[in-house]
């Protein structure tokens, strides 16, 4: 039987937790139509989960604590995903991916060529929720806002950081040199790719340009790939 998964801020007094979110509450009593007696898994952003049995249900939704514990199934890397934004729905495509195959961060970018200058970040942030309640994991992964490529280089981050692109090094030999603790900073490009004054400056830069394979892949595709060789390797 499937136990359904809901991420929040719960907090627990003798025993019990009350929902009290409205969006939440909805989701329970008129989307899936849970009744009092069945279990939800209630999960904090700290990794801890609650197997909860419904008590109550009415503009709060009452629940009595069965069992308690952490999710293990996070990535010991930190992959923090830097994507052009794509069009039409390929970006939210991608998004809800890479967060289910374990991505921790998400960074849309804009590049020379990227055609879609923005994102509904309303709904994006939904999808990622959603996307981490399904895949079971301990965390919401975070959105960060929308930063122009060029800015985005020249800043300073921890780890090593690999740009996605055909003319690189194949991939398999770099992911073998990564220890599993460390952080990675995964850039994807737009349908159209990178252009050369972009991989000019990551090569200035010393980020790792690597190749995802033989094949030319859709940028939702290759944001799908890396996310899941990266994390998960």
């Amino acid at each position: 039987m499937k136990i359904h998964r809901f991420f929040g801020n719960f907090v627990i007094v003798d025993n019990r937790i009350v929902i009290d979110d409205g969006e939440l509450v909805h989701q329970i009593k008129n989307v899936l139509h849970l009744k009092v007696g069945e279990r939800i898994l209630l999960c904090n952003e700290d990794k801890s989960e609650y197997m909860a049995e419904i008590m109550h249900i009415e503009k709060n939704i009452n629940t009595k604590i069965i069992s308690s514990g952490k999710n293990k199934n996070e990535s010991k890397r930190n992959v923090h995903l830097y994507l052009s934004i794509l069009k039409k729905e390929n970006f939210e495509l991608a998004v809800q991916k890479a967060v289910e195959v374990g991505i921790n961060t998400i960074t849309p970018l804009v590049t020379d060529r990227t055609v879609k200058l923005d994102i509904k970040r309303e709904r994006v942030l939904k999808i990622i929720k959603e996307a981490a309640e399904q895949s079971e994991r301990g965390i919401i992964p975070e959105l960060k806002e929308i930063t122009n490529l060029s800015d985005v280089i020249k800043e300073k981050r921890s780890g090593i950081t690999f740009f996605c692109d055909r003319s690189g090094d194949n991939l398999h030999n770099s992911i073998k040199k990564m220890k599993k603790g460390n952080i990675i900073n995964v850039f994807v490009g737009p349908e159209g790719g990178w252009s050369e004054t972009e991989l000019e400056y990551a090569r200035e830069n010393k980020f790792l340009i690597v190749n995802l394979g033989k094949f030319t892949l859709r940028g939702e595709t290759a944001a799908i790939v890396a996310s899941y060789l990266f994390s998960n390797s």
